[in-house]
């Protein structure tokens, strides 16, 4: 089975998401690749938005992986 990485940011301030962005081009063999590369790329999208942005919106990021069937094109 193969995982999707499914990424959301959140506002504290708003009390809202945007909605999910799954990481589509690339599949995960299993959940822990899929989880490690999620921590990976939330570190990189807060570095992106900045220190003062994300205290200011009390932003965060979730994300989950999604088990998915590989089709193969």
């Amino acid at each position: 089975m193969n995982f999707i990485l499914t990424m959301i940011l959140c506002s504290g301030v708003s009390l809202t998401c945007l909605p999910p962005y799954q990481v589509i081009d690339t599949f995960y063999e299993d959940q822990y690749s899929c989880l490690l590369k999620g921590y990976e790329k939330s570190i990189e999208q807060m570095e992106k938005i900045g220190r003062v942005v994300i205290n200011e919106k009390k932003l965060f990021i979730k994300f989950y992986c999604i088990p998915e069937k590989k089709i193969d094109a």
